[in-house]
């Protein structure tokens, strides 16, 4: 009996055999071929990550600027101070937008001395009546840009005062000692950044 090809399968037919045999026949499609590694170990991609954050910690560290701390406690007055004197005080508050309460200083300053000033540093002294040390907050004046639609302040060395300048400030305060008494506090120049 002869083999005959199957014309669809392309296979003899009569033996059970294919015709033609293929290496890979009866070898698993998707079988696991052994791993094969190439490249560094993880330990030293470990020590390389761990070098990385020592770097990035020393930079952050050495990169760091110290606050100072604003004084709490009251300051001399630098020399050009008596040229700059404050008036026509008022107070008042408003609701900002998370329901908090902010309390606002205004007043006039006058360049009275020869220098161009394009810094100051003021402090608001807060008294009480109970006989306790008042509070005192020492913060830069904030000369008042715009009034319309709303007032809007800049740092003095914005726009800075040339002699014979008279300017509005603003001064902002988001929360208020609890034993004030009320009463306009002291406003004291303490500091004057001069050209």
């Amino acid at each position: 009996m002869g083999e005959q090809e199957n014309p669809r399968t392309g296979e003899q037919e009569g033996t059970g055999r294919s015709a033609s045999h293929s290496p890979t026949e009866g070898a698993p499609i998707f079988g696991t071929d052994p791993v094969q590694r190439s490249g560094l170990p993880m330990t030293v991609w470990g020590v390389a990550a761990l070098i990385v954050v020592v770097l990035a910690g020393a930079l952050l560290f050495l990169g760091r600027k110290k606050t100072v701390a604003a004084p709490s406690t009251l300051q001399p007055a630098d020399a050009y101070a008596t040229s700059l004197p404050l008036t026509q005080f008022s107070m008042s508050e408003s609701e900002n937008l998370s329901g908090g309460k902010q309390t606002y200083l205004d007043g006039h300053i006058d360049n009275t001395g020869g220098r161009t000033v394009d810094a100051v540093t003021v402090q608001v002294v807060f008294r009480n009546d109970e006989q306790l040390a008042p509070q005192i907050d020492t913060l830069p004046l904030m000369l008042v840009r715009m009034k319309e639609p709303y007032i809007d302040t800049e740092p003095v060395g914005a726009n800075p005062l040339k002699p014979g300048d008279s300017r509005e400030f603003r001064l902002t305060f988001d929360t208020m000692p609890e034993n004030w008494n009320q009463e306009m506090p002291e406003v004291r120049v303490v500091h004057a950044g001069l050209r």
